[in-house]
């Protein structure tokens, strides 16, 4: 077995996210958003924007797709954001692009993608963002999902952990699925971040809270308070996270 596959299979066994495997269009992108911005987000703030990308999820991972780019458009008068996709589909899929500092380029790997069936990895992604906060600072992670399927105290573990780095959650949920809204909850409430749900069809209430998300990571509760001024979204995960 090549050391490549190795490697591959090293990270399926442990329950890491792995980067995408050579030679598809995924690859591509990785490689040439090497000229868009640092690897490692330089000296701009970061943000982990993970997604659930199982068949469900195919119409709100479109409307990311078309809103993520507020989030650029917020934290440029802020400071700047490097952001990291995360997302999982299908058997055993879960994986994270390069850092990127321009929202073109985070288009252009998202339409690259199509959702399939699966269950959720939502515990997988907690222990990738753990991991990024290990090696550089990162104040927050946005989840965008809309079903928890794993054990919910193995996610209160891991978000526990996160809450200890001073990582706050940002989730974000489509629908009104119970099991998923108290899994997301918890989960924000021992990050010391926000829950708040959002409805596919109402795009202008998932980019509110993208904005505000992106306005916390890049400038702390402050930029979010003055964010929060003018924006009922912003106000709603201010209100949240006070009540974390």
């Amino acid at each position: 077995m090549a050391d490549k596959d190795k490697q591959d299979v090293a990270a399926r066994g442990s329950g890491e996210v792995s980067q995408p495997a050579s030679g598809g269009m995924i690859d591509s992108f990785l490689s040439q958003a090497k000229e868009l911005g640092p690897a490692t987000g330089g000296e701009r703030a970061r943000l982990v924007f993970a997604l659930d990308a199982t068949m469900s999820r195919q119409p709100a991972w479109d409307l990311a797709c078309r809103l993520q780019g507020e989030m650029f458009e917020t934290a440029a008068g802020i400071g700047g954001l490097a952001v990291q996709l995360v997302y999982f589909r299908g058997f055993d899929e879960c994986r994270a692009s390069r850092w990127v500092v321009q929202p073109r380029a985070l288009t252009d790997l998202m339409t690259q993608i199509a959702c399939r069936g699966g269950h959720t990895q939502i515990r997988r992604v907690l222990r990738h963002v753990k991991g990024e906060a290990e090696r550089a600072p990162l104040k927050a992670f946005i989840y965008v999902g809309d079903a928890m399927e794993e054990p919910i105290d193995d996610l209160c573990a891991a978000a526990g952990e996160l809450g200890l780095l001073g990582v706050k959650g940002f989730l974000f949920h489509e629908g009104a699925d119970p099991i998923a809204g108290r899994a997301f909850g918890e989960i924000a409430r021992l990050t010391g971040g926000a829950y708040a749900r959002f409805d596919a069809n109402a795009p202008q209430s998932l980019a509110g809270l993208l904005r505000a998300a992106a306005a916390y990571a890049s400038g702390g509760t402050g930029a979010l308070a003055r964010l929060a001024a003018g924006d009922s979204e912003a106000r709603k995960l201010l209100t949240a996270m006070g009540k974390a």
